[in-house]
């Protein structure tokens, strides 16, 4: 009995086996595929500008712009901000940047519910799962350095051209790799080496050659660079590479860092920038602002019109026109050294932004 079952239960076994491994490949197929779609949700992803303290669902369809139309309404909006904002800290005397940055998230924070209520730029938000926990240990910190990346950038117009920071600026990329190195997150290699060489030795004939330099204006903006490249590596280490696009990003940071700054004022500029008010008038301090929102409703538009190549050759000739438009404007000097190690660091930028390594 045993013997003449025996062939039967062989059968019996070869058979389950050949169904488990049909069913384990048909398990692995359906794996892999969903492996692949996750992934090519992930590259069909825009490239944001700030985490989000949360995984999105998959992202609505949000209007799109061509790049043709978008990045020359980008480069106006973004070069006027600095442009106007110069002009109000030093041509009409309103010497109060705490004020000025406290005001124009105050803005933000409001104009981003009002856009997240009449439109569907924002509907990320509703995409977004925020926790008390993540809002007190990632949201917090992240706003705290947000806040006085934008104070001490303001501040530094008061001391130095805006040609001159624009200058300074390109050192970004290097504080955010000798940050990121310290906290680990990314080994420093032969090209990256190249890089911070390239860019800080371009920044540094920059410096040599500014006619009007102002150490404690260098010294403010040199910090402005430590907090912003502080905030791009705690974003990557507290929202582990989270992305949101610019404008839900702002509606989320806009209020946290409106309060701050609210709590830093009196300890600042306490009451004088309210008595001034009346020198500038509601005409220039809402439009000085509207301007600045505008400038996030139009990257919004600009991360998706065009390849990384695109955005960084747009981002260059940003810099380079409102280096050129600052010496009209304002009648700054630009010398020959500034040009030739402005050359230097903005080699090493594209460099970097080329690279894959910017955080």
């Amino acid at each position: 009995m045993s013997s003449s079952s025996s062939p039967q239960h062989e059968k019996d076994a070869q058979l389950g086996q050949v169904e488990d491994a049909a069913t384990s490949d048909l398990s692995s197929q359906h794996h892999q595929k969903q492996v692949r779609e996750d992934m090519e949700i992930e590259d069909g992803e825009e490239v944001s500008m700030l985490p989000s303290p949360a995984v999105a669902q998959a992202p609505r369809q949000k209007p799109k712009l061509t790049a043709t139309f978008i990045i020359p309404i980008w480069i106006v909006l973004s070069s006027s901000v600095i442009i106007y904002n110069n002009y109000l800290y030093n041509t009409l005397h309103f010497r109060y940047p705490v004020f000025v940055v406290t005001w124009h998230l105050t803005f933000a924070a409001i104009g981003t519910r009002i856009l997240h209520r009449t439109t569907s730029l924002l509907d990320g938000v509703k995409d977004v799962s925020m926790s008390k926990d993540m809002f007190l240990k990632s949201i917090l910190p992240i706003g705290i350095l947000f806040s006085g990346s934008l104070i001490l950038s303001n501040t530094a117009y008061l001391y130095l051209s805006v040609s001159y920071i624009q200058m300074l600026k390109a050192f970004n990329a290097v504080a955010v790799l000798l940050v990121s190195w310290a906290f680990r997150i990314s080994e420093p290699n032969r090209k990256l080496a190249l890089i911070v060489l390239m860019i800080s030795s371009g920044v540094a004939v920059a410096s040599g050659g500014e006619l009007k330099f102002n150490m404690f204006g260098f010294i403010v903006q040199a910090a402005a660079v430590g907090f912003e490249a502080a905030r791009l590596v705690m974003i990557e280490i507290l929202l582990h590479g989270l992305k949101m696009d610019p404008l839900v990003s702002l509606h989320y940071y806009a209020p946290v860092c409106a309060i701050i700054n609210l709590i830093a004022l009196p300890f600042t500029e306490g009451l004088a920038p309210f008595f001034e008010l009346a020198k500038i008038g509601p005409f220039i301090l809402f439009t000085n602002a509207a301007v600045a929102f505008l400038l996030n409703v139009a990257a919004v538009f600009l991360v998706g019109a065009g390849s990384g190549l695109v955005l960084t050759l747009t981002g260059v000739f940003k810099d380079i026109l409102l280096i050129t438009g600052s010496t009209l404007i304002f009648g700054s000097t630009v010398t020959p050294i500034q040009i030739f190690g402005y050359s230097v660091a903005l080699g090493g930028l594209m460099m970097f932004k080329l690279s894959g390594n910017k955080k």
